[in-house]
């Protein structure tokens, strides 16, 4: 087994200078001196030292031929100091320093987000897409490391368990393959999908490539024999292509196509891609002339990516014919550089090499990802920021054009609103309906390949709920909800100022007099509040209601408790008085409420408030009621924080069994037929019980539903809610 000392980057530094001519490559040398040190004696999870790792990724970045600055961030990252869990390494400034902003800023934005505990893997994993996202708008560079380090951690997945294989192989499956096919590195996005399906799907995996091995020598037959036809038929045209390649289709390839049509592996005639590579655009029309002289083509699975290329700057002839012996077979006609450009993608010309300006269809692409970035930042919830971002990465299958030619990609069924979210945020939200091909269109029509689409706009046009139903990308959902849910907050803020003026009127003042007199702040932190605004809202959408306004707004002296003597007792004593008077027949008398454990004390009488009805994994704090024993809230409850200071004792959750708490939660949806099914079925489905449901439907159609549950702890109610959110009409849901 290698050891570090027999470890070194000249293997690294040869590959480099074959086309970093004039480069000071002996930065190389200061980086794997720096690596060395942080990184001396640790491994990576496949249990081979982590330098080794380390250098595998600095060379694959530069047998894609990326500039200096990329492969020595592929080489640091993970060199960045953490103090909170310990690890070693150095500050981002003083890797400037060494290296220069450039790589600093690489290494940073692939650093995964560990010093932060988040509530929830699900959490954790969304902050750290989120990170990545924000990194690579302001430097691609940082995902071509990313994409390059995942590669290299599949090749060793099998080191790992289950668990890890599964999370690790469906993030790329979602996320990072989509990504390197948005740059349109298509190796690398073959590797990952490949690699991933063989974790996620195992049996299918070894089935498919075992099938497909046994009959190998007569593929091969087959693709000898149809290389030859070609290579003879463009002959006779006067047409010399430089190569005819013929190579297997990757295995998940064949497997979608398998699950999708539902067939056998010998109905998948087309197992195998057939590329053309030629000198000229002119030879590349010419070219599938002849092939469809000599083979009739299939139906609608002609596409021309030269003059209407991909977002990711992939350009290509694609046709499906049915070959010899009646089998499809699928060809790609292209030129030399077209056929760079696919392999490669953004790596083909890299922007960043010295010297070289970026050209305007890598400019396109930086654009429509920064785009992509931008529509995410507003979606907070982890559930639906992952499936934003998965709905964002769809595989393309229309291709549309604006007015000036600029081609934009959508999944099938996309429709104008769709088309104008694309194009900016501000042009969807007064889309009032569209142009396609010179004629007008209704708002559903659906978008074919090659339409070319003009959006019309009118100032008075804002989003409907019913455009939900229309839309087929995750960017215009994502834009829609966020304004109804603004158009909510607006109305909410509306009802709280009346409600709040109304209430403080009562006390002969006014929201300007407790607002000039400084009162205001008191207020905001008792009320748990941010802002005035913030407890505007909350008080016109019911998270405050208006009993907890009151008893914040009321003097002190009006809230204090006639036994003033008792209150100066310790909260044990206090609580240890109310015990012994408790009468012994009681309910709860000589032991606290099942799962609730009072510190210090015994023989109390335990209830659950139903003002925040805390659930096992809440954070929570006893209060001592006179004569009703202790009153179990949540540590933020409002009730609570008004409350005196002097009776709470500290409790804690223990002993939990099989038991149910109850709990409420308000739910906005859009008033359409079903959906109260759909709620009830997703509720049912998580094993949750529904205990009472109230609702009706506002002036702007909206189904607003309080809904009483029983849950079995804090944990399974987040799963609840989190399934509740990711319901197509649903806005909103909150615990009440």
């Amino acid at each position: 087994m290698a050891n570090e000392t027999t470890i070194n980057p000249q293997g690294l530094k040869v590959l480099a200078a074959t086309y970093l001519q004039g480069v000071d490559l002996s930065r190389i040398d200061k980086a794997w001196e720096l690596v060395t040190r942080v990184h001396k004696g640790s491994r990576h999870f496949s249990g081979e030292l982590y330098v080794i790792h380390l250098l595998e990724v600095a060379s694959t970045l530069a047998s894609m031929r990326l500039d200096l600055d990329t492969v020595l961030a592929g080489l640091l990252h993970g060199v960045l100091k953490e103090e909170e869990t310990g690890r070693p390494g150095v500050t981002v400034e003083e890797l400037a320093e060494m290296f220069g902003k450039d790589v600093a800023a690489i290494v940073e934005g692939t650093t995964r987000i560990t010093q932060v505990q988040y509530n929830s893997k699900l959490a954790s994993q969304a902050e750290n897409l989120r990170k990545m996202f924000l990194a690579m708008a302001a430097d691609i560079r940082v995902l071509l490391v990313k994409l390059v380090n995942r590669l290299l951690d599949l090749f060793l997945l099998d080191m790992v368990d289950r668990e890890h294989q599964l999370d690790i192989a469906r993030e790329t499956m979602d996320v990072y393959a989509p990504l390197a096919s948005r740059l349109g590195i298509d190796w690398l996005k073959r590797e990952l999908e490949d690699h991933a399906f063989k974790f996620l799907y195992p049996e299918e995996h070894y089935n498919l490539s075992h099938a497909l091995e046994t009959s190998l020598d007569e593929r091969q037959a087959y693709v000898d024999e149809v290389i030859k036809i070609l290579d003879e038929k463009l002959g006779e045209n006067s047409i010399k292509p430089l190569r005819i390649i013929g190579r297997p289709k990757h295995l998940y390839s064949i497997y979608k196509k398998l699950v999708a049509q539902n067939i056998p592996l010998e109905r998948v005639y087309d197992k195998v891609a057939f590329r053309i590579i030629v000198n000229t655009v002119n030879e590349c029309y010419e070219a599938l002339g002849v092939i469809h002289a000599n083979w009739s083509p299939v139906p609608g699975r002609i596409k021309d990516f030269i003059s209407v290329p991909k977002a990711n700057n992939y350009q290509s002839m694609h046709t499906t014919v049915v070959g010899p012996r009646e089998h499809f077979i699928e060809i790609q006609i292209r030129t030399e550089e077209m056929d760079r450009v696919a392999q490669e993608g953004v790596a083909a010309h890299w922007a960043y090499k010295e010297g070289q300006k970026i050209n305007k269809n890598d400019a396109r692409l930086f654009r429509e990802l920064k785009k992509l970035v931008a529509s995410l930042q507003e979606v907070e919830d982890p559930r639906e920021f992952l499936d934003s971002v998965i709905g964002e990465l769809y595989d393309p299958e229309i291709y549309a054009l604006t007015p000036t030619g600029e081609v934009k990609e959508f999944p099938a069924g996309s429709c104008p609103i769709d088309f104008a979210y694309a194009i900016h945020t501000e042009v969807g939200d007064h889309c009032v309906g569209a142009k396609v091909n010179g004629r007008q269109v209704p708002l559903k029509y659906q978008i074919q390949t090659g339409d070319i689409v003009e959006i019309l706009t009118a100032p008075n046009q804002n989003p409907r709920r019913g455009w939900l139903d229309l839309v087929k990308t995750s960017r215009a959902r994502t834009r829609i909800r966020s304004w109804l849910r603004r158009e909510e907050k607006d109305k909410a803020l509306k009802l709280g100022r009346e409600i709040c003026e109304r209430e403080i009127r009562k006390y002969d003042t006014s929201l300007k007099k407790i607002i000039k007199s400084g009162h205001i702040r008191l207020l905001l932190k008792q009320l748990r509040c941010n802002s005035l605004d913030d407890l505007l809202v909350k008080v016109g959408s019911g998270v405050i209601t208006v009993q907890n306004l009151i008893r914040a707004l009321q003097p002190v002296e009006l809230r204090k408790e006639a036994e003033s003597a008792v209150h100066d007792l310790p909260p044990e004593e206090l609580a240890a008085l109310l015990a012994s008077q408790a009468h012994p027949h009681s309910e709860g008398a000589g032991k606290g409420k099942p799962g609730i454990n009072i510190d210090g004390v015994d023989g109390m009488l335990v209830k659950i408030s139903q003002c925040c009805q805390p659930l096992p994994g809440d954070p929570i704090v006893g209060f001592i009621t006179m004569g009703k024993g202790v009153s179990v809230h949540k540590a933020d409850c409002v009730n609570l924080l008004s409350s005196d200071p002097k009776r709470w004792i500290d409790v804690s959750w223990s002993g939990i069994t099989e038991k149910s708490y109850k709990v409420s939660i308000h739910i906005s949806a859009e008033n359409q037929r079903g959906i109260f099914a759909e709620i009830s079925g997703t509720i049912s489905a998580d094993n949750a019980n529904i205990v009472d449901i109230s609702a009706h439907t506002t002036a702007t159609d909206l189904a607003e539903m309080t809904i009483s549950l029983e849950v079995v702890n804090l944990e399974h109610l987040q799963t609840l809610l989190q399934h509740l959110r990711q319901l197509p009409a649903v806005i909103a849901v909150r615990r009440m």
